[in-house]
């Protein structure tokens, strides 16, 4: 055997046993491997299982819509109120500019487009960053992908446990094979919220920058871009240098990526980061009427469709008709509260160095509408020098002081104001309004805090908040559609709506409707009524009914038209009794009055209980020809993408889908409103309400020399005053009197609280307009009568009207009959039981 071969066979039981050990190992490995791996795809799979079973439907988001504003307009497209849990406007994806998009990505995930919906290798990055921040006592990052926010934001929680985070993983896989990526940046971008009460990218832009999404700049996107992480350590006016500094990452980013050229960069970096609010979107405010348009439209759709659904409404407001409304409505509480005396001031302070800041730390009183809060500094002769809140000076003339007689218990006045001490006092925190920006007063002998003379100062007027109340409604007499709505005299001291809300006694305002059964039932404007004394046995133990006419007269026989045109409350009753109870409320169910009314012969009075609104529109049914209406806020609901969901007008008009132009007539329109009065019998009235304009309770208004009618009405102990009236194509509703019903006091009555009122409305409203005659209809008759016996006129006759009367009806000389109620007295069992309603 040779050296070498000895050397072979030496070495191979060695080689050998190294050769088995490392195959051992090898294979020891591999198995172990294998069941690792095996192991670790078993615990994925348990994970997927186990934490997969409950997991929320994915699925939900392909119908998903986000909660965003629903938005209330008045007729001419002005924005009146939004509402909303979240102030959310949705944008599509495909009308988000690229750029925004770009941020985005660039700030929070900027391989979205390539990965699965888990960034593994920015996961390891992520895990590696944070171990460190944990050595060094840094909060911990997250390295989300959008899709998992996706995930996270719209089907789980947002705590930080270790289950919570595998679901966020399963659920992001799942999302990612269901739905396309721009569907998932679109979900991302709508709801995610931005801080300053914005939720979603375009709510955020106006609410950060008044700009639509492509009115940004590159800077304002980025900005944009920055704020979900944590917005509010983003604002930028408390932390703007925090602010750019993020913004300004997020631009580097974008830069680097390849988004945006190095001079796009610098300039943008270079940009000042500036909030403005949001301005210039047209914008109107009437609180009552956009209370009440909430309350229908929650009634309508829902709670959830009013502050989730987006819903786009148009209301039929119109905003120069309402503003003429709140002054009007304002200025007249107002004249009355004057005419009841000063009820003395808010409060008391010390006139010292420090008057100015207590007078700012005051409580300003409800009720407020464009007055502010004063300190009276010195009482003068000739007036009051008052201090204002910004440490400024004032002064009252004695003029506008000497109206604040003491207000006196049932609405009396204490004696006449010689001098203003009566009044005032120092210290005194009183309400003031400014006078004209010219109306200036030079004073002598007063310094201000710093020893100068004060000089020239603005000229003030003494003011007190009302504590009677009311409401206004305009209203389109052939539609229904109210145009404008005041509910009170101010919405930040109440917002009960005595429009709406207050169901009071309208008294001598509803005459107008037994006067119209009547009409129905033979009588004529010219019919002889007599005004005498009238007793009914109320029974029961009820003792004798005795309504009477406001003055305590009896005035004999007297035409319809003048029992409506002075308000007579007997010759009324006598008519109700007449035609009968069951009549009257016949008539007052056609009109929408018969709701809170009691079948007996004091409801004739008015002792039934109406709102405004429904009031309104009952005279609105009289002067549109006997048609009925409902009265309605709303003309159309859109949803959210703009399909209408309703309407107030439902007629379909065929032609008006054919295609014409202007050499063509107009498409007529169908009228498809019921007749709940006979033409002809609306006209009478309409014509003998104007008579109460011309020649009765109403004639304050006959100043305005335009065609007007209307009624007045004020119930028992003068605790309501109303008057509603029209226009040929306008019907106002007014109502005064106090929440808490108290009489208006002596001598106070529809004609001198709610008539002026009525006026100056229909002043402003019908301003730039020419006077509508009242639409007769064809067959009225128009005959001169004598205007105190109903008989035809004749040479001589002082007091002639020209007189409507349906065909056949006209009077004839020697025709002389008058209703008594001699037969009926005796006759009558109605019960009355409650008040008489209006006496005026």
């Amino acid at each position: 055997m040779t050296k070498e071969s000895e050397n072979t066979s030496e070495a191979t039981p060695e080689k050998k046993a190294k050769k088995s050990l490392w195959w051992r190992l090898f294979k020891y490995s591999l198995i172990l491997g294998v069941v690792g791996v095996i192991a670790a795809g078993g615990a994925v799979l348990w994970a997927i299982v186990y934490y997969g079973r409950d997991l929320p439907d994915y699925r939900q988001l392909a119908n998903y819509e986000p909660s965003i504003v629903t938005r209330i307009h008045a007729g001419d497209g002005s924005l009146l109120t939004e509402f909303a849990r979240q102030q959310r406007l949705f944008v599509p994806v495909n009308a988000i500019p690229e750029e925004l998009i770009e941020a985005f990505l660039s700030a929070e995930d900027k391989n979205f487009y390539e990965h699965d919906g888990l960034d593994y290798l920015g996961m390891v990055r992520g895990n590696l960053r944070n171990v460190v921040n944990l050595l060094t006592d840094r909060p911990l990052q997250g390295g989300s992908t959008i899709t998992q926010q996706v995930a996270r934001t719209f089907l789980l929680t947002l705590d930080q446990r270790l289950d919570r985070k595998i679901k966020e993983m399963i659920l992001t896989l799942r999302i990612e094979r269901a739905f396309s990526k721009d569907r998932i940046l679109e979900l991302y971008l709508n709801e995610i919220y931005f801080g300053n009460r914005s939720y979603g990218v375009a709510a955020a832009a106006l609410n950060y920058f008044n700009k639509s999404l492509n009115e940004l700049t590159t800077a304002e996107m980025a900005y944009l871009a920055a704020l979900p992480k944590a917005p509010n350590n983003y604002h930028p006016v408390r932390h703007k240098d925090r602010a750019i500094a993020r913004r300004n990452w997020v631009l580097s980013r974008m830069r680097d990526l390849g988004h945006i050229t190095k001079a796009d960069y610098t300039a943008a970096v270079a940009e000042d980061l500036v909030m403005h609010e949001r301005e210039g979107h047209a914008r109107f405010e009437a609180e009552h009427f956009a209370e009440e348009v909430r309350r229908r439209i929650g009634s309508m759709y829902g709670t959830n469709a009013l502050y989730e659904g987006g819903l786009s409404v148009r209301t039929s407001l119109e905003p120069r008709l309402q503003a003429i409304a709140e002054r009007t409505l304002r200025e007249g509480l107002v004249a009355y509260d004057r005419r009841h005396g000063w009820r003395g001031p808010i409060g008391r302070t010390v006139i010292d160095g420090e008057w100015a800041e207590r007078l700012r730390a005051f409580k300003t009183p409800l009720g407020f509408p464009s007055w502010e809060l004063a300190a009276v500094h010195e009482v003068r002769e000739d007036g009051a020098i008052i201090g204002l809140k910004d440490g400024g000076f004032g002064f009252i003339p004695f003029e506008e002081i000497k109206w604040a007689r003491a207000w006196r218990q049932g609405e009396h006045l204490g004696p006449s104001v010689k001098d203003t001490a009566q009044v005032l006092s120092v210290g005194d925190v009183i309400a003031v309004e400014a006078g004209a920006a010219d109306a200036t007063v030079t004073l002598a002998s007063f310094w201000d805090a710093k020893g100068k003379p004060l000089g020239a100062v603005q000229s003030y007027k003494l003011r007190q908040v009302p504590e009677i109340d009311g409401g206004l409604v305009a209203m389109d007499p052939h539609t229904g559609r109210v145009l404008a709505m005041v509910g009170g005299f101010d919405y930040a001291a109440s917002q009960y709506n005595r429009a709406v809300q207050a169901e009071r006694q309208p008294g001598s305002a509803f005459k107008p409707f037994v006067y119209a059964a009547a009409l129905d039932n033979g009588f004529t404007p010219a019919s002889l009524v007599l005004d005498a004394p009238f007793v009914i046995d109320q029974g029961d133990g009820l003792g004798k009914w005795k309504p009477k006419n406001s003055s305590n007269k009896f005035y004999g026989p007297s035409t319809l038209r003048l029992g409506i045109e002075k308000s007579r409350n007997l010759m009324t009753v006598r008519l109700a009794q007449h035609i009968g109870v069951p009549t009257i409320m016949n008539y007052a169910n056609k009109f929408g009055l018969a709701e809170n009314m009691e079948p007996t012969l004091a409801s004739s009075l008015g002792a039934g209980e109406v709102t405004l609104l429904q009031l309104t529109a009952a005279y609105g049914m009289l002067v549109n020809g006997g048609k009925e209406i409902k009265p309605s806020l709303i003309d159309r609901v859109q949803d959210r993408r703009g399909k209408t969901i309703f309407r107030h007008d439902e007629r379909t008009c065929m032609p008006c889908e054919l295609t014409w132009d202007q050499n063509q007539r107009e498409p007529a329109l169908p009228d498809n409103r019921a007749q709940v009065l006979d033409p002809l019998t609306a006209y009478q009235m309409v014509s003998m309400l104007q008579g109460v304009v011309q020649n009765g309770t109403g004639q304050k208004i006959k100043w305005l020399g335009k065609p007007l009618a209307g009624k007045t009405g004020t119930t028992n102990d003068s605790l309501d005053a109303w008057f509603i009236g029209f226009s040929a194509d306008l019907a106002v509703g007014v109502f005064t009197g106090f929440d808490k019903p108290r009489s208006l006091g002596d001598g106070e009555e529809g004609s001198s609280v709610a008539v002026p009122i009525f006026r100056d409305f229909m002043k402003e409203a019908l301003k730039d307009e020419p006077g509508v005659p009242f639409r007769m209809p064809s067959g009225i008759r128009l005959v001169r009568v004598n205007a105190d016996t109903g008989q035809p006129a004749t040479l001589g006759d002082e007091h002639v009207v020209l007189e409507a009367f349906k065909p056949g009806t006209e009077p004839r000389a020697g025709q002389y009959a008058v209703l008594d109620g001699s037969l009926e007295v005796g006759k009558t069992k109605s019960t009355i039981r409650k008040g008489t309603g209006g006496i005026y």
